[in-house]
This record gives C-alpha cells, structure tokens and sequence, in this order.
C-alpha cells in the first residue's frame, strides 16, 4: 500500500524534555553492547536474584531483591558488587551507586555517557549517583529465538517517593502486557501504534509490519520511544541513521495525526481510564499516560467510531478500554452503538467493577492514596462524576475490529470471559477469524461436506446421579486459548464422538438422524448449526 509519511513535530527539543536523549548513536551503540555484555537480560536478573525475589520485583516490591544482593556480595566475600549486581541496584531497584562501580560496570560508556544519555544523575547531598530512569531487560519468545530488549521508562511508585508526575511514561504494565498478548497477528504492510507510550507496541509490531507510525500526545512518551527503538536497534532490524524508513514518531492526539492514511494493522492501548472533569483543567492536570480526559467513556467511543476511517480493506484493530454501564442495560449495549456499520465486531468483556471499586484501582495507581485529604475528595468526585450519568459499572476488555473484504465473515460478537485465558491468545484469536472466514467461505453446503477432528486441546466430561442410566450434563472444554466450556445435548454429543475426520459433517448428521429417529429437515438444520458454532469456538477444527 502507498505510504505517504506524515511528521508532526514539536518545537520542544529533546534535551527540555526530562527524557532519556538518543542523538548520540555511537554512545548507544555502546551502551546496548556493554548492557548485553553484562548478562542484563531477564534471565540474567533472575538467575541472579533467584526465582523468589524476582518473582517479588515483578509485583513491585524491592526488599526480597535487596536482601539477595547483600548475600551475594557477602558470601562471595567481595568488596563490591559485580557488574550485573550494580546495573540492577541502579537501574531496577533505584539504589545509589558509586561512581567507580557504574565505571566498573560501563567501561565504554562510563559515567559521563549515562549522565549525557539522561540516564542518571547525582543524588542529593552526595557523592553518589542514581537512575533518572527505569531501564529494564525484556523478552518475548518467537519460533526462531528468544527476542531480547531493553525498555525505558519512568521511575514506578516503588522506586521514587511521591505521587507519580502528570506526564509519567509507563512501563511494560499489565495493560500493555494484555495487548500484547492478546493482538492476533499476521504480516502486514503498514501498522499504527496508537498512544505508544514507551514504544512497547511498536517493538512487537516491527516484527510482522513492514512500516510503524506510531503516535502519542505526549512529547516525552515519543522521547522515550525514539531512545528505546535506537537503543535496540539491531534487533528490531532498524537503521539508526534512517530510522523513518521503517518507524514514524508523530505528535498528536488520537487520529488526528493520520488523517487521511489507511493501515492494515492498528494496536491501541489508550488512556481509557475515566475520572472526574474538573472544570478549568487543563492536559497538565491529568496523568496522560492512563487518563481519557474526557467525560466518561467518550475517548474510547470516539476512537471506536473513527477506527473505519483508517483501517484499509481487510484491516484489523485491537485496543483496550473501559465503558461505563448504565444502570438496567446490558454490558456490551453502548460499544455496540459506537462500531461503524461497515467494521466487524468482537468484543471480550474481562472484568465489571462497581464505581467504588473502580475509584480505588486508580487512585492507588497512581500513589494518590499517599496525601490523605486529596484521596478521600478524589474519591467522592469519582463516585458523583459516575451518579451524574447513571453509571453503576464499568467493564474492562479487549475489542477487536475488521473492515472485512469480499469472501471474509461477517462478524459481530460481544462475550464476558471472566475465567483465565491461556496467554497469549493472539494466535488463538487470529485462528478463530480464520475459522469464521473459512465458513464463509464454504457455505451450508460446503460445511455438510467438510470432514472434522477435535481439536487437541478438548476434553469431555459428563456429569449423572447416582444409578442414573445417562448422564445428565455432558460439556466440551477447552485447554488452551480462549478456555471455553461447551453444554452439549445428547445428539451434538454424539456427532463430536464421531469427528475423527473419516465421515463428513453431512453423513454424521444423517446417521445419527437415522438412529434417533429424527430424520426430519429441522433436526438436520438445527444439528449443522450446532457444529458451525462448535468450529467458531475452536471445539472443531478441519480434518
């Protein structure tokens, strides 16, 4: 697809900006070789930690890590810590180091590179010195290899003292972790990371994308995304000195920044959260990472129903969001109303709070439980902003779109899944569209001829009282994936039975029509029927 770029940029410059600064390519070049040199990788930090305090910093916490260095150096009998030691005291666990240990350390880059790389900086009243930023190994796994990064980010609430910065730049958290995960991916040609934050989506659709643009309303957010793309660049197969050819980093609120463009794959993980308006407030006054900055659920509405105008023929979008629910409606009954008529639907509800819990996720997300007095009128605000609107729950989920092209199903689906999904559950996801346009494709007829097995992950259990002569409840479930469980009346039963992939759908269906004596053409319709949604939902799958 033709790809016209389109930049808009600030008249801020980086060096203003209190963000990490990538225009010293040959300084990160340095500094990626020494980071790997070191063994700063995840599994590096874990066998060094061990499994129990790395497991404690993952849910935030630092004492279990601090604890394990200690011994370390203790039972070791050493002076000071090793290399790999001082780079997660400094950079994970926020502890103040030594000059000469972060030599020690980065005898390439040295101390003058991390301070020019705004990466630390002197501690008050001392000597020493500590991290300006949370630079953190990541990995994922690919069938070619373990890909390994390294991500920026600002300083966490368990790492700096006080209520996090309004314009903080959030790290790998769980939001992102679910997008990720959660994104059915397939190669493609253009791709949009909307609201890239740190570039975490960016990072992984690089893998499969030929060209990224990816946008943020904030300045530093796309500071910190440009610094992480060079600093890996060699992975993410990126010339430091071209870096447009495969990236664009463009300044701007939602869609505004491309206007005009259409693109096959669109990832967004918005600032959906919604807290109270507060008249006179300006972007300064909300924490950008995560705050919609407008009333309610209007962000997310507003993306949904603007996605048709960029996703090309066959383009798909994922992002996640909050809606509020109104007091006697149904969950998914205002997210229906914002998709375009032209654009499939799918839409996985994961979680329904009520507003008082709700308030609290997100007052103690960003640590403003910490100043008492402005907690509690924060949290009645909240609590009177979603009365104001009938409000009395908000779900959470994934939703997923497609502007489908000829041949391709139709889609329109909206299910609450509030048990554990197998992670990830892109490929999942991805299948099951497949498997809804292979459908499409046979029609009635071509699925009587289809020949089907069960799929490898499913199970059958079946459930009868005591003496019963039959069982009173027989289910379907699945392993993997999207989890699901399957009621089964006695003749869909004994069509699974028989898919072993030699009889196809129309003969199974007409012997056991035969032998319950049902040979009439509704028990025929209502059977295939039956099976059609046993394929969408993974149950069944081609022979």
């Amino acid at each position: 697809m033709p790809h016209t770029p389109r930049c808009h940029r600030s008249s801020v410059g980086i060096d203003t900006l209190d963000a990490p600064r990538s225009e010293d390519l040959s300084l990160l070049r340095d500094l990626a070789a020494e980071l790997a040199g070191l063994g700063y990788t995840v599994g590096g930090v874990a066998d060094l930690l061990g499994p129990a305090a790395h497991a404690a910093l993952a849910r935030d916490q630092i004492v279990p890590a601090l604890v394990a260095l200690e011994g370390r150096v203790q039972g070791a009998k050493r002076t000071q810590p090793d290399a790999l030691a001082t780079a997660v005291r400094f950079f994970l666990l926020r502890q103040e180091v030594r000059a000469d240990e972060l030599e020690a350390a980065f005898p390439a880059v040295r101390v003058g590179g991390l301070l020019e790389l705004g990466l630390a900086e002197e501690a008050e009243g001392s000597r020493l010195l500590r991290a300006s930023v949370d630079l953190r190994p990541y990995a994922w796994d690919e069938e070619e290899g373990e890909v390994r990064l390294w991500v920026a980010s600002d300083l966490a609430a368990h790492q700096r003292a006080g209520v996090l910065r309004r314009d903080h730049v959030l790290g790998i958290g769980h939001a992102s972790a679910t997008l990720i995960q959660s994104t059915a991916r397939r190669p493609v040609g253009n791709a949009l990371d909307l609201g890239t934050g740190c570039g975490i989506q960016t990072f992984h659709l690089l893998r499969h994308a030929r060209h990224v643009v990816a946008t943020d309303i904030s300045e530093r957010a796309l500071a910190f995304a440009r610094f992480n793309l060079l600093l890996n660049a060699e992975t993410l197969a990126i010339d430091p000195e071209q870096l447009e050819e495969r990236v664009e980093l463009r300044l701007g609120s939602l869609l505004e920044p491309v206007a005009g463009e259409l693109f096959d794959m669109v990832v967004s993980n918005p600032p959906f959260v919604i807290t109270p308006r507060v008249a006179g407030e300006t972007a300064q006054d909300q924490f950008t990472y995560r705050d919609a900055g407008l009333p309610g659920d209007q962000l997310v509405g507003g993306l949904v129903s603007g996605l048709g105008d960029v996703l090309a023929e066959g383009g798909t979008a994922q992002m996640l969001g909050n809606w509020e629910i109104r007091e006697g409606s149904a969950w998914h009954e205002r997210i229906r109303s914002w998709v375009p008529k032209e654009l499939d639907a799918w839409i996985v509800q994961r979680e329904h709070v009520g507003p008082e819990q709700y308030a609290e996720t997100w007052l103690q997300d960003a640590s403003e439980q910490r100043d008492v007095e402005a907690y509690a009128r924060s949290y009645a605000a909240y609590l009177e902003d979603f009365a104001t609107r009938n409000t009395s729950g908000i779900g959470f989920g994934m939703l997923w779109f497609r502007r489908p092209s000829a041949g391709q199903a139709r889609l329109d689906r909206y299910e609450e899944l509030a048990h554990p999904l197998e992670q990830p559950l892109g490929p999942y996801w991805q299948a099951a569209v497949e498997r809804a346009d292979w459908l499409e494709r046979l029609g009635t007829e071509g699925l009587e001829a289809a020949h089907l097995v069960v799929a490898d992950d499913v199970t059958e259990e079946r459930h009868q009282r005591p003496g019963a002569e039959h069982p009173g409840v027989i289910l379907l479930r699945q392993g993997a994936g999207f989890r699901r469980t399957s009621l089964l009346s006695t003749e869909q039963a004994g069509f699974v039975s028989a898919c072993d992939g030699e009889l196809a759908v129309g003969q199974i269906a007409g012997a056991l029509g035969a032998l319950l004596g049902r040979d009439d053409e509704e028990f025929r319709r209502d059977l295939v029927q039956a099976v059609r949604e046993l394929i969408l939902d993974g149950f069944l799958v081609k022979a």
